[in-house]
């Protein structure tokens, strides 16, 4: 499976202004604490969303997942959840699921059943959003599951790689991707911490392919630092600096993307090593040639 960790930087501001339909948004099957559902209703969802929609019920009283699993990982990401106080006392919510939840259990039980070889219907992944400010570019892509790939900051194993030397996206977890440069996918995904990153996974150490066929454009502009800034893999929270860039530096601006914000996605040369990130929009002094409203490309 693929994804998790969304809605961690949701803040206490937000939860107070949540409307119904956002609300909603935070659960499979919003009423299955409330009402007997209906076999087509659990049914529209893929055999997958429905082992999310069946720990939900177990998730509303606490129970305590395996630490660091999808399901943990997902539900320590909902607002909503809180964990028993003591995770070995798994079962200490049973006894507070009413008839109607047990009856919904077992219901999503029978159908997920029948759906196992079976992978049509909604995905949850597509209903929820990320959680944190994504760019615009980037669409979630369903990779196999139990997948621990290496992330770097160019496409090039020799490149820069964040935390560390140790980035690593993990296919239990959401990971959105914007298109290919060779054999390099360029992905974007949260990490454990709440941070996010954005960097390049080698295709052909993917088990299961990529639904994904997108190449990706890039100008290969030189550009010059205008005032200091941080270069960061991270243009969502800005929580990790890859390199502080000093005024007159030489990049080489690639693109630009867009969130709540616009950033320039440079590549650079750290310690001998290419790396890649982004800066504010601003910072730089671009040699986009004779046409810049040409030069410049959207990045996707």
């Amino acid at each position: 499976m693929k994804k998790a960790l969304l809605s961690v930087a949701l803040t206490l501001l937000a939860l107070l202004m949540m409307t119904p339909a956002l609300a909603d948004r935070m659960y499979v099957l919003p009423e299955s604490d409330q009402r007997r559902l209906t076999w087509e209703e659990v049914a529209e969802w893929d055999y997958e969303s429905l082992g999310y929609a069946y720990n939900e019920i177990f998730a509303r009283h606490g129970y305590c997942f395996e630490a660091g699993k999808a399901y943990d990982n997902y539900f320590r990401a909902m607002p909503w959840y809180t964990p028993n106080a003591d995770p070995r006392n798994q079962v200490a919510c049973y006894p507070k699921l009413t008839s109607v939840e047990w009856y919904n259990v077992e219901l999503i039980k029978q159908v997920r059943a029948a759906k196992k070889d079976d992978d049509s219907g909604r995905s949850i992944w597509d209903s929820f959003s990320t959680g944190f400010d994504a760019l615009q570019g980037f669409s979630y892509v369903r990779l196999r599951s139990g997948q621990k790939l290496a992330v770097y900051t160019a496409p090039d194993d020799d490149s820069v790689r964040g935390a560390e030397g140790k980035a690593v996206a993990s296919t239990n977890g959401a990971i959105y991707a914007a298109g290919w440069e060779g054999d390099w996918l360029l992905v974007m995904y949260e990490t454990n911490a709440g941070a996010v990153r954005v960097g390049y996974i080698n295709g052909n150490k993917v088990r299961g392919g990529v639904p994904l066929d997108t190449s990706l454009r890039f100008d290969h502009c030189a550009a010059t630092v205008l005032a200091a800034c941080c270069l960061t893999d991270d243009p969502a929270t800005c929580s990790t600096t890859i390199v502080q860039l000093r005024p007159g530096a030489q990049v080489t601006w690639l693109t630009r993307f867009y969130n709540n914000t616009a950033w320039d996605y440079v590549e650079v040369t750290v310690d001998g090593q290419t790396a890649r990130g982004f800066v504010p929009v601003g910072c730089l002094s671009i040699s986009y040639g004779a046409d810049p409203l040409e030069q410049i490309s959207t990045g996707y």
